[in-house]
């Protein structure tokens, strides 16, 4: 009789055992759901910096090629020039 009283207290010792494992490993996830989380909103920050960089980028460089001479910059001026005097000759057809 004595060994199936063992044999119980070795499953409740055991199932208590899987309980204290099981409520360690929940606390567990719950910590590493809100790692994710922070790591994901890291990562949409670090996203959101990178594009603004590489706007920022991008404007650059237009500024570095329109910045060269003197000559390429009165270049640009003069096709500017055409395309507003073209522009004009477009309005005054349209308004005809």
């Amino acid at each position: 009789m004595s060994s199936v009283a063992e044999q119980l207290d070795s499953v409740l010792h055991k199932a208590a055992r899987l309980i204290e494992l099981c409520n360690a490993l929940q606390e567990e996830n719950e910590l590493l759901k809100q790692e994710n989380s922070s790591v994901k909103l890291a990562l949409n920050a670090a996203k959101i910096k990178n594009s603004d960089l590489e706007e920022k980028m991008r404007v650059l460089k237009l500024a570095k090629s329109i910045e060269g001479t003197s000559e390429k910059t009165l270049d640009i001026k003069q096709k500017i020039n055409d395309f507003v005097r073209e522009i004009d000759k477009c309005v005054v057809l349209l308004k005809k």
